[in-house]
């Protein structure tokens, strides 16, 4: 049970990738979107990362909001 909960959880998370527009603009570069993650984990670790959540999960709010509204 607790293997297929991860995959989906995986899938999940793939698609996000895929949604914010990554493959294409990276050209399916997996080093380059791996960097991007990375760098985004290490501004989590900064004493700013309330603040960088607060605006990330704001930007994301809308652009699934966009992506409710183009369906």
């Amino acid at each position: 049970m607790k293997r297929r909960e991860r995959t989906r959880q995986l899938i999940e998370l793939g698609g996000l990738i895929a949604k914010a527009g990554l493959i294409e603009l990276t050209d399916d570069d997996r080093a380059t979107i791996l960097g991007l993650l990375v760098e985004a984990a290490a501004k989590l670790r900064t004493n700013d990362s309330g603040n960088q959540l607060t605006l990330w999960r704001r930007r994301g709010q809308r652009a699934f909001a966009d992506a409710d509204d183009k369906d």
